[in-house]
């Protein structure tokens, strides 16, 4: 199995962690996205919309997009479950996450922000803004649902935790101040004393471009 990644793409980075909880074989593959990689016909053949993550099973078949890579890893390698067995808290822990991956990281991912700069000529204290007014507006509906729980729904780590960990990596990387979600940074430094979630961490990432 190869999972084709970025070490700074939230979407990628949640797949890593997944793959390190559930304890899967696989080999990383990085797509370095600054230098255009991602767009050249080589990755493109393997996703044509040229973004990451991509998943190579080992028959050659291959899974585009985190959230269906992610469903597929829990229907499959079901021994270390991200999702409980009760259909409602499973939704639940659902809807959770989709407010990461569906309401906040889209319009705040790396191909968004290079279209304000270089399209909209959107100057750096604008986008900075726009980053942080949909970081803020999602943490807070997450905030207000999260219970004093060493993770996001309890004592478990679940698909919520995989999805908000890398998020808030961003926002600390984007100087978001956390004092308002103090829950989210609560359940953020617990997850990284996990060895699934420290070694999918960016920096430990064999691509890590940071100085």
């Amino acid at each position: 199995m190869e999972l084709y990644t970025y070490f700074r793409s939230s979407a990628a980075y949640r797949v890593r962690i997944a793959l390190n909880i559930k304890e899967i074989k696989h080999t990383l593959i990085a797509v370095n996205l600054l230098e255009g990689e991602h767009a050249k016909s080589e990755y493109t053949g393997i996703n044509p919309q040229g973004l990451v993550p991509s998943l190579k099973l080992d028959d050659g078949k291959i899974i585009n997009q985190s959230t269906a890579i992610l469903e597929y890893l829990e229907a499959e390698y079901p021994e270390i479950p991200l999702l409980p067995n009760d259909s409602f808290t499973a939704a639940t822990i659902r809807n959770w996450s989709n407010i990461i991956a569906c309401d906040i990281h889209p319009l705040d991912n790396l191909r968004v922000l290079k279209y304000l700069t270089n399209e909209l000529n959107v100057n750096a204290d604008d986008k900075m803004s726009w980053y942080h007014h949909w970081i803020i507006e999602g943490f807070t509906a997450l905030e207000t649902q999260l219970l004093a729980t060493p993770y996001c729904f309890g004592t478990t780590v679940t698909l919520a935790d995989v999805y908000l960990i890398p998020m808030v990596y961003n926002a600390l990387r984007f100087n978001l101040s956390m004092e308002k979600f103090p829950k989210i940074l609560a359940i953020y430094e617990a997850c990284n004393t996990l060895e699934g979630f420290d070694r999918a961490k960016p920096e430990n990432q064999a691509d890590c471009k940071i100085a």
